[in-house]
């Protein structure tokens, strides 16, 4: 599947030199892209340390980047950041500045680039064959020579020049350094725009019989696409605080609110039934929210499977909000307060789980949150017992970092350390619910919110439920490993399992250096005991 961004990126160091003082690196993004390119000032002693720090920084920085903060705030932080610290650094080593780089900055993000440039490495817009010079120069012309007016590193406190703008499908975007604009006329910097980067820099070199004389960058960043979850977010659609019972919002009718917040209600419509969603009030004013919601609602409008409930964007809609099919069933969580689920039912329950887990990762998605909340369990038309996903809000790109989707007594320990949402991660929620299902408790206890979690070994299911048979009893303890080397490694592996009980191996726990070795341990504390006494009988 193409992604909506594409990236090419190229550098040659000057003359005969192998190390190039320029640097850059990139990052395609979930919904967007990060490029970089510093070119570090020669006459400064470190001037290729400073554009290689400078880079390496930034990209981690804007990649972890706090969401409640907009983009040239974020940008001109993090830009101002980094010069404080080469700054410091370079008096600390030499009393005068030695870490000194240009840079060129861009952000790509939900259809609009975010741009940021100090020093003379530049910044230029292709569209419709057009060359547009994003940046400016931060120079002053000395004798036919530039001469560098601010760069990241040259004073303590610096003004980068920062822009913005919506972008357009087929836009082409070019970062590069002064080796390469020097070299290169606006027609030649076209015909390379619309080749690829590699092209743009060994045409310069050829110039001067690949004997460059500086240090020559380029990356090219085309638009492939813009995200359709722009357009769902641009409509100027109404938000309300509240909804009240008997409203009419675009001919469906408010029946009753299914959670407390009340922005989730039962309506009808035309005689139907219908499960309608609404945004978050708070999205009025928090842009993330906005963006999350929105997010959801794609996620709703695209994923059609029989594992999930059938959902609608309505075109004409006045409010934002979606539409999704009402069952008559229960959900999970109330069916299990009454009573754990039978043996038969838990082995459907999980496959399902596992299926529907196939489907989401077949397009790079993981649900996020999967918990006996979300699913709805109903008769199906031939009077079977079955199953499906309630909730859209939390299905992420696999893998995604930026991502805190999840409720914490179902989230993977090595979530809790940083780790990135994964076929992993969602096989141990998996686990959870289905040692919850069948016990009427969680393996590790409840987890509160902002909790840093300790994970003991859990009690086997089947010393809380005795008909859970051992075949079942491995497969979970499996599941819900606390180190993933130790845990099913794909969806497939654990249905594999499912489906063949006879062919599934005990499951057998890591054991304690107290538990290898008990008859030692105590020996051990009987020896002590006994010089603790005869110690004691001594001082007397």
């Amino acid at each position: 599947m193409q992604h909506n961004i594409s990236i090419s990126a190229f550098n040659l160091a000057k003359g005969k030199e192998l190390l190039s003082e320029d640097f850059y690196d990139y990052k395609l993004l979930e919904d967007g892209a990060i490029a970089i390119v510093c070119d570090g000032v020669g006459s400064a002693l470190k001037g290729e340390v400073a554009a290689k720090e400078t880079v390496n920084y930034l990209i981690n920085a804007l990649k972890n980047r706090p969401k409640s903060w907009d983009m040239q705030k974020t940008i001109l932080h993090f830009i101002n950041n980094i010069n404080q610290t080469l700054y410091q650094k370079s008096i600390n080593e030499y009393q005068r500045p030695e870490f000194i780089t240009t840079l060129a900055l861009v952000v790509i993000e939900g259809g609009r680039i975010y741009g940021a440039n100090i020093g003379d490495s530049r910044i230029y817009l292709l569209r419709d064959n057009k060359l547009k010079q994003l940046s400016i120069d931060h120079t002053l012309l000395n004798n036919q020579s530039h001469i560098l007016t601010s760069a990241i590193g040259l004073e303590e406190q610096i003004s980068p020049y920062y822009f913005e703008n919506n972008l357009q499908i087929n836009d082409k975007i070019l970062l590069c350094s002064d080796g390469l604009y020097n070299e290169l006329n606006k027609k030649e910097l076209i015909q390379g725009i619309n080749t690829h980067a590699s092209f743009l820099v060994k045409l310069a070199s050829k110039k001067y019989n690949d004997n460059l004389p500086d240090d020559t960058t380029a990356i090219v960043l085309k638009i492939n696409k813009i995200d359709e979850k722009i357009k769902l977010k641009n409509k100027n659609l109404i938000i309300k605080n509240s909804y009240k019972k008997d409203e009419v919002i675009d001919g469906y009718k408010l029946i009753k609110p299914l959670a407390n917040h009340k922005r989730v209600w039962i309506c009808s419509k035309k005689n139907q039934f219908f499960v309608i969603k609404f945004a978050p009030a708070l999205a009025n004013e928090d842009d993330n929210l906005l963006d999350a919601f929105v997010k959801e609602v794609w996620h709703a409008k695209n994923i059609k499977a029989g594992f999930f409930v059938k959902t609608a964007v309505p075109n004409n809609r006045t409010h934002r909000y979606y539409i999704m099919q009402y069952i008559e069933g229960i959900n999970l969580e109330e069916k299990i307060k009454r009573k754990p689920l039978s043996i038969d039912s838990a082995i459907e329950l999980a496959k399902f789980m596992l299926k529907s887990a196939q489907f989401l990762i077949s397009k790079n998605l993981v649900h996020g949150d999967i918990k006996p909340q979300n699913i709805m369990i109903y008769k199906n038309r031939f009077n079977k017992e079955s199953f499906k996903f309630i909730d859209f809000g939390s299905v992420t790109q696999n893998f995604s970092l930026i991502n805190k989707a999840g409720t914490p007594s179902y989230i993977a320990p090595e979530r809790f350390r940083g780790a990135p949402i994964s076929e992993q991660s969602e096989i141990f929620a998996i686990g959870v619910v289905l040692y919850e299902v069948l016990t009427k408790k969680l393996p590790y206890k409840e987890i509160e919110p902002f909790q840093n979690p300790k994970f003991n070994s859990p009690k086997p299911p089947s010393k809380i439920n005795p008909k859970i048979p051992p075949w079942l009893d491995s497969i979970i303890l499996k599941a819900i490993e606390i180190e993933p080397s130790k845990r099913y490694t794909h969806y497939s592996n654990m249905l594999h399992d499912l489906n063949n009980p006879q062919k599934v191996l005990p499951y057998i726990k890591d054991k304690t250096f107290f538990e290898r070795n008990k008859d030692l341990v105590c020996k051990i504390a009987i020896f002590l005991s006994l010089l603790l006494n005869l110690a004691v009988i001594l001082i007397k």
